[in-house]
């Protein structure tokens, strides 16, 4: 009877571990796993909870807070405020070598509010949703960290957990604001995870970036009575366009730039005193993104010269590539190998299929299927992250997990959807778990960490990093501006 209800209890252990082989799971991870369990609802309802604040960048007080507090009353040391922004936290616990980082966001993009449900509704019209699933991310971060927390408590093993509450990676880049401050800089190693329509060790780098506005001044006069005494800002913005438009034949196809009109002057019978115009300029390497940014501003002084305005530019913040570290890369597979793939159920298949449909995309429901380890490419596909910069201080791994349906667009209503039910819901313990047995295998095996440094300073060279930021503290916003 004995043996029967010690069977019964390996069973339900292992049950949730999405079809892991018992064979292939060791006493310390399976340990992180029931943790993870045990805490599943609540980390479920924790993420639902930031899915309705849907707070934008630098605004996510109550999201920062309802993550902090959390991590708190679990036995964290938490330290609010860092790096001078009010929503950016620190959950740490142990002491001593190693320090394992592990980061998790939770900001969301305007205008993508959006009710768990198919077809396009907003809960309200304009309002922000979290159209790339950060309801999710920080909060299967935390809980990874968690289940490593509850296994120090126990004393199996020894070192420091740290979890960060990144904010305002959408914008301005929060995590290199906290890497200005060297919050990262004792780091043995970092991980984390993002949101995304399949599950896969990250291989794969970013692009870099640099974010800066480009303002114009001129002088009014009447724009039908006396046009020859006024001198245009918008003239000086739409030759500075065109300077840029002309400059993308000549680039090489890792180069991104695009732009947002911010400013156009005020009304059509005046000729426009001011203008401003927001840009980024991308590459897959950091060296080729300076490259084409000094061509850039070469192309606003040339506009301001042919109309006689002049021009400020203010740098907002700039991102690094990912520096990649395979060695962990391949560690983190393993226990995505390990896991297994997720299972979806009819409904949710359908749900997806309803999801592509609404977006012109191939009807294909979900891929929960764990990816093999790719080729690292030389030039990554679009999109940066301040992630990039952590990479650059200590080794670090990353991944993806599935949380909508293959193919959905991005950035859009239809991510907002699916991370407000199950299918995002599932990722949060199943992310939780990879990077829980990852950051156990660091603990236990020094040599694991010895490696991933080792390539990280190869990769790294003789670079030494400075966060792209111009002086002084964040932009934080007023009360009245959020």
């Amino acid at each position: 009877m004995k043996f029967l209800r010690n069977l019964l209890k390996t069973l339900l252990i292992l049950i949730p571990l999405f079809g892991v082989a018992q064979a292939k799971i060791s006493k310390n991870k399976q340990a992180l796993a029931a943790s993870v369990d045990k805490h599943e609802a609540e980390l479920i309802e924790l993420s639902d909870k930031i899915w309705s604040y849907a707070e934008t960048a630098l605004t996510e007080s109550q999201s920062s807070k309802t993550l902090a507090d959390y991590a708190e009353s679990q036995g964290f040391r938490v330290t609010r405020g860092v790096a001078e922004m009010p929503t950016a936290f620190i959950a740490e616990y142990g002491s001593g070598k190693p320090i394992i980082g592990i980061l998790g966001e939770f900001d969301a993009l305007p205008g993508l509010s959006q009710k768990a449900q198919i077809g396009k509704d907003p809960v309200t019209a304009g309002n922000p949703g979290h159209g790339c699933g950060h309801n999710l991310f920080g909060v299967a971060s935390l809980g990874a960290a968690l289940s490593v927390k509850e296994l120090m408590d126990q004393g199996i093993i020894k070192g420091t957990i740290r979890f960060y509450g990144t904010p305002a990676e959408e914008t301005i880049g929060g995590k290199i604001y906290m890497a200005r401050a060297g919050l990262f800089d004792d780091l043995d190693a970092s991980i984390d995870w993002h949101p995304a329509d399949k599950i896969e060790a990250a291989v794969q780098s970013t692009q870099a970036l640099i974010d800066f506005k480009v303002s114009f001044t001129g002088k009014t006069s009447h724009a039908a009575a006396d046009p020859w005494n006024g001198v245009s800002a918008v003239d000086a913005m739409e030759l500075y366009t065109t300077g840029i438009n002309y400059l993308r034949e000549h680039v090489k196809p890792s180069v991104r730039i695009h732009y947002l009109i911010e400013d156009a002057g005020d009304v059509v019978n005046v000729v426009p005193e001011h203008a401003r115009i927001w840009t980024r300029v991308r590459d897959s390497k950091r060296e080729g993104m300076y490259e084409v940014y000094q061509k850039v501003l070469k192309i606003a002084e040339g506009a301001a010269m042919m109309t006689g305005a002049t021009y400020e530019i203010k740098l907002v913040s700039g991102m690094h590539e990912i520096l990649i570290n395979r060695t962990g890369a391949e560690a983190l597979q393993k226990n995505l190998e390990m896991l297994g793939d997720i299972t979806y159920t009819e409904q949710e298949t359908a749900f997806a299929k309803a999801i592509q449909e609404a977006t012109n995309k191939p009807q294909v429901g979900i891929d929960g299927t764990v990816k093999p380890l790719r080729v690292t490419e030389k030039d990554p596909p679009g999109g940066s992250t301040d992630v990039g910069d952590v990479s650059w201080i200590s080794p670090h791994i990353t991944m993806s997990v599935t949380t909508a349906a293959k193919g959905t667009p991005w950035h859009s209503w239809a991510v907002v959807a699916c991370g407000g039910m199950s299918i995002g819901h599932k990722s949060i313990p199943y992310a939780a778990k990879a990077m829980s047995f990852t950051m156990i295998d660091m603990f236990e095996n020094q040599n694991l960490i010895d490696a991933m440094k080792k390539e990280f300073k190869e990769r790294k060279g003789d670079y030494i990093y400075k966060a792209i930021l111009p002086d002084g503290p964040p932009p934080v916003p007023s009360s009245s501006e959020e």
